[in-house]
């Protein structure tokens, strides 16, 4: 039960309930419900909980998820829109825009398409960090594209259908190649973006900031980057991940610098 490995942990640690309840900013009675069971774990005090006692988030989230042998309940990490409202933390749906991620992909291609660590695991990488660290920094929408959680991080479920319209109108074309003796699927634009129509100054500034941080990784490099990101941890293996949980983030991964808020 989660609550008991959250005690062994902790007792591990040689940390008392007051100690522990204080670094969650929670009352000792409310910490003691925690580690017996009857009360969830916000998010936000989950991300805490695992800084203290010294292990992963996603290893807490594991030992969350699993279901109690011993009765009905699954407990797993919450995050409580009442209270997110309460702290003005926006809750918003994402509506997609294909036709600036159309532009957004052809100019992300005619920057860093043509590196040779650049396939499409990379791509979709760098199309999620540029939407989810943009939205973390501005509360507003980039592309908006819609992500789900796979085995070697998010990807982009509007990509499939936008590449192969492009690649039919011959914006852009598909080469097989190998990197380091790996299939890889690459792609070029044929076209220049349409920038002024589709993006701002603002956005394209965010864009290669993302490209020039990220870009040279290889897609092992930016799967296990990806994979410490709270918004990918805390979602459930191909479900879309929510955008919100980039306010969860952890300093591994955040870009936005909150004491200036």
């Amino acid at each position: 039960m989660i609550g008991k490995y959250i005690q062994k942990q902790r007792e591990n640690l040689g940390l008392t309930q007051e100690y522990v309840a204080k670094k969650l900013g929670i009352s000792r009675p409310t910490y003691i419900l925690i580690e017996q069971n009857k009360r969830d774990l916000m998010l936000k005090e989950a991300i805490q909980l695992a800084d203290v006692l010294q292990i992963t988030l996603e290893d807490l989230v594991e030992q969350l998820e699993r279901k109690d042998a011993n009765s009905d309940t699954t407990y797993s990490v919450v995050a409580d829109r009442e209270r997110d409202k309460k702290q003005n933390i926006r809750i918003n749906i994402p509506q997609k825009n294909l036709d600036k991620f159309r532009e957004v992909l052809l100019y992300v291609l005619s920057q860093v398409g043509a590196k040779p660590n650049v396939g499409e695991t990379v791509i979709y990488k760098l199309l999620y960090f540029i939407d989810f660290n943009y939205y973390e920094k501005y509360e507003e929408q980039l592309i908006g594209a819609t992500y789900i959680k796979n085995t070697f991080g998010p990807t982009p479920v509007e990509f499939k259908k936008l590449v192969d319209d492009m690649i039919k109108k011959g914006e852009l074309i598909e080469i097989k190649s190998k990197y380091f003796n790996n299939d890889q699927k690459k792609y070029l634009a044929v076209r220049e973006p349409n920038l002024a129509k589709s993006l701002n100054a603002q956005e394209l500034k965010h864009i290669d900031e993302v490209l020039a941080q990220l870009s040279d990784k290889n897609a092992s490099e930016l799967s296990a980057y990806s994979h410490q990101d709270v918004p990918w941890i805390v979602t459930e293996k191909g479900k879309p991940i929510d955008y919100e949980t980039v306010f969860y983030r952890t300093p591994k991964t955040s870009v936005r610098n909150y004491g200036e808020n």
